[in-house]
């Protein structure tokens, strides 16, 4: 009996082994449901990118070919009129001759005819001449001699398949740092980075580099598999910059994007909390040694971060109006949308840096940061525009309608725009009409001014309309209401 239930037991054990590693593997399957969901997106929205620009492309090669054209069109009319004005002047002054010989023959004194008929006769003789050979052929032919070789171009489309768009190089791509996770804690800064989202190139390591917080030359502080690391040491009130890059056997990728963070002010100060960025007036830093005695590196957490992004050949061009202001000796704060406050229909990626939406109806979107004083200004992309919906940019509160267009309630103030004309809108309340609206590639400017405690909005770098709402005052978020006709 008692060797039978210690068979058994052994049994079950193997059993719930099973089992548990079997509950192990159902919880894999489904993160690789909700990979696969995300992925696609993002795959969908490259794709569609990469597609749009191979049209915009097509278009433009359309346009200077309709102008070659329009200019071979406009050089045959002008020569077949210029031989029209030609021949008309030439015919009047035949048919004037003609008539005058008519009359001349007519007279009927013989010596008076005989005093100019020689010279009438050779004058005749020389117009008839005037009409010689060629002069009566057309200079320009009807036919458009242009043929349009469209043959190669075609067959390409019919191979363009996932296999070529699909070609990955042996080097990784350069690492994205995760600016949600990067943050300061008194002397110490934590980076967090990844690699591209459809990057297929295996990733060995990677090297995590840091000024000397004076604007000297960059050094390695991390070589290693992990992608966050916590750097401790560093001197107080400095700003230093950040960049890494990934390796593998094959070679070195390119630096990721340069990130500037800013260490506390003093031994005594905690975490820095601000829910804004705060200007920074470079010439007031300490200048010291690059790095203090002590330098530790660890695995750590993510936290909360204020920083900007330099200007590199990986910048986006998006963000050109941002970094002028970075030239000026401004802060920028880099944010992304926020997929933990937006309404459940909103679609994110590209890193939670592109949107749409998957409802005809109205859904609003937040950026992940508050700005509660200061100046702020950024910009957002009209990447997809159909059937003229009308979207709204603005500010809001955390606790706005998600389920109504940006500015129904009185939690935010906003520009809705479509392709005519905009107004603004707070607490339901539409203002100041104001023609020109917006296409797929345009790009709408929103200036927060927390100083003056004004809202100003753009349109292609043009203020829309006049300032638009006064007295904001209180902690203030990115947002943007859309439907699916529009992606941003």
């Amino acid at each position: 009996f008692f060797p039978l239930q210690s068979q058994l037991s052994q049994a079950l054990n193997g059993l719930s082994d099973r089992a548990k590693e079997a509950k192990e593997f159902l919880v894999q399957l489904r993160n690789m449901v909700q990979q696969i969901q995300e992925n696609s997106v993002e795959f969908e929205a490259c794709l569609v990118a990469q597609c749009d620009a191979l049209i915009d492309a097509l278009n433009r090669r359309k346009a200077q070919l309709l102008s070659r054209v329009n200019k071979e069109h406009e050089h045959k009319l002008k020569v077949v009129r210029d031989q029209i004005s030609h021949c008309t002047v030439k015919l009047r002054q035949t048919t004037g001759l003609m008539e005058y010989c008519l009359e001349v023959i007519k007279e009927n004194d013989p010596s008076g005819f005989l005093q100019i008929s020689d010279a009438l006769i050779r004058r005749v003789h020389l117009t008839e001449d005037q009409w010689g050979k060629g002069t009566l052929t057309p200079r320009m032919t009807t036919d458009f001699d242009l043929n349009l070789d469209n043959a190669p171009l075609l067959q390409s489309i019919h191979q363009l398949d996932f296999v070529q768009m699909k070609v990955s190089s042996p080097v990784p791509a350069p690492p994205i740092l995760q600016l949600e996770e990067c943050c300061t804690h008194n002397n110490s800064a934590t980076l967090s980075w990844k690699q591209p989202p459809l990057s297929t190139v295996q990733v060995e390591g990677y090297i995590l580099e840091l000024d000397d917080g004076n604007g000297g030359q960059f050094r390695e502080v991390y070589v290693g598999k992990e992608t966050m690391c916590t750097v401790d040491g560093l001197h107080f009130n400095s700003t230093y910059s950040a960049r890494v890059k990934a390796f593998n056997k094959t070679g070195v990728s390119p630096y990721s994007k340069t990130l500037v963070l800013q260490t506390s002010e003093d031994t005594q100060s905690e975490e820095q909390t601000l829910p804004f960025p705060v200007p920074l007036e470079r010439s007031q830093l300490r200048r010291m040694s690059p790095f203090s005695s002590t330098l530790n590196l660890q695995p750590s957490f993510p936290g909360r971060s204020y920083f900007e992004l330099r200007s590199s050949a990986h910048q986006l061009s998006l963000h050109s109006s941002l970094q002028s202001l970075n030239s000026a000796g401004e802060l920028i704060a880099w944010f992304s949308f926020d997929p933990a406050s937006a309404h459940a229909d909103i679609i994110f990626s590209n890193d939670n840096l592109t949107v749409t939406c998957n409802s005809y109806d109205d859904r609003v979107v937040l950026g992940k940061t508050g700005f509660s004083k200061g100046l702020h200004y950024w910009e957002l992309s009209i990447d997809r525009y159909d059937n003229h919906p009308d979207p709204a940019f603005g500010v809001a509160r955390i606790d706005v309608l998600k389920d109504a267009m940006l500015g129904k309630d009185d939690k935010a103030w906003a520009m809705y725009v479509d392709n005519n004309r905009s107004w603004f809108m707070h607490n339901n309340s539409h203002t100041n009409r104001t023609e020109g609206g917006i296409t797929k590639g345009a790009t709408v400017g929103v200036l927060l001014d927390l100083t003056r405690r004004t809202l100003t909005f753009s349109i292609n770098e043009d203020q829309q309309g006049p300032v638009a709402f006064e007295n904001l005052e209180g902690l203030f978020f990115p947002a943007v209401s859309l439907n699916r006709n529009v992606q941003v």
